[in-house]
């Protein structure tokens, strides 16, 4: 067992960096080729942070452990804003000012529907896979184009992606920060796969619960450090938004891949239980979050604990659910 504890230690760790060099290594490129920091923090940061969620998905998937993938798309997305923001608002309120993520909400929970629509007959299929993907590229197309349009009205989001975008490397350190962070994202997955599937072989759970709570969980402690960091630094409108481009493409990408690269039945539980937990807590930060009539909203300590504690209430339904099956 401390074999698997270690691979998968050491792959969360792993994966943590070289997801950050592969961030920074793109970003810097797409600076260096004069691309707004708005557009790149739309863009480019918003599928860095499902990066390691996305390679996790894809090498599982390769293994034949569709479970995995798809536990760890859903339950990346009930820990991003039930744990991740839950805490981050804990800690210090956020504000949202942002016209853009008024835009992206909607946009989410639009996808969230469409994806429900996709798994309704209880198999992640090819097509379905393949349409997810699809929506990738339609996300980018849309998410420039909305930078675009808004560079002249300078969305708050905009002045802290430019604070954040490492603006000193050269071409040369750029390309080379991207590649060894693909590499390391590559060999960090298939470590972090083998010791999780393993651990979960050794447990007598299925590969869906591993990824709904060890996989998803360690893929998105990055994600909780980089928010309370932002909340500290006033970015409150870069937490949310990386919570809600990250959830996009964990149901765009981390679910699509194994759709495509190993078609199946998923388990019932998913769309009875895990499903409808990522619902709820989705439709909580429409709530608090979404700027009616343009006015700012903030999502304050109380809201903090709500999300929170629907996040550990989901955690306890999926122990007992777990615990009463063995």
């Amino acid at each position: 067992m401390w074999a698997e504890v270690l691979a998968i230690a050491g792959g969360f760790v792993v994966l943590a960096w070289s997801a950050d060099r592969f961030v920074i290594g793109a970003s810097a490129i797409a600076w260096n080729l004069h691309v707004s920091p708005l557009i790149i923090g739309l863009t480019i940061v918003s599928l860095g942070t499902s990066a390691p969620e996305i390679l996790v998905s894809g090498m599982a998937a390769l293994q034949g452990n569709t479970g995995l993938s798809v536990g760890n798309a859903l339950g990346s997305n009930i820990i991003n804003i039930g744990l991740v923001l839950g805490i981050t608002a804990l800690i210090a309120p956020l504000d949202v000012h942002s016209r853009i993520l008024s835009r992206e909400l909607p946009v989410l929970l639009l996808i969230m529907g469409i994806t429900w629509l996709l798994l309704l007959d209880g198999t992640l299929g090819r097509l379905d896979g393949t349409v997810l993907l699809c929506g990738i590229g339609v996300m980018l197309t849309w998410m420039a184009h909305v930078g675009i349009q808004s560079k002249d009205t300078r969305d708050p989001m905009d002045k802290e992606f430019a604070e954040e975008i490492r603006t000193g490397l050269s071409m040369g350190r750029a390309v080379f920060w991207l590649l060894v962070g693909a590499v390391f994202l590559l060999v960090s997955s298939r470590i972090l796969v083998w010791g999780a599937v393993s651990m979960a072989r050794q447990l007598g759970v299925s590969d869906l619960i591993i990824g709904l709570t060890i996989v998803a969980l360690g893929t998105s402690l990055p994600e909780l450090a980089a928010s309370i960091m932002g909340a500290i630094k006033k970015e409150h409108d870069i937490v949310i938004g990386n919570i809600i481009g990250s959830n996009i493409f964990n149901l765009l990408a981390v679910l699509g891949l194994p759709g495509v690269i190993r078609p199946g039945v998923i388990d019932a539980a998913v769309m009875e239980r895990d499903y409808i937990a990522m619902v709820i807590l989705t439709v909580f930060l429409f709530a608090m979050a979404y700027r009616y009539r343009g006015g700012a909203r903030r999502i304050n300590r109380f809201h903090g604990g709500v999300l929170l504690l629907t996040f550990i209430v989901y955690q306890s339904l999926l122990y007992f659910s777990v615990t009463g099956h063995t």
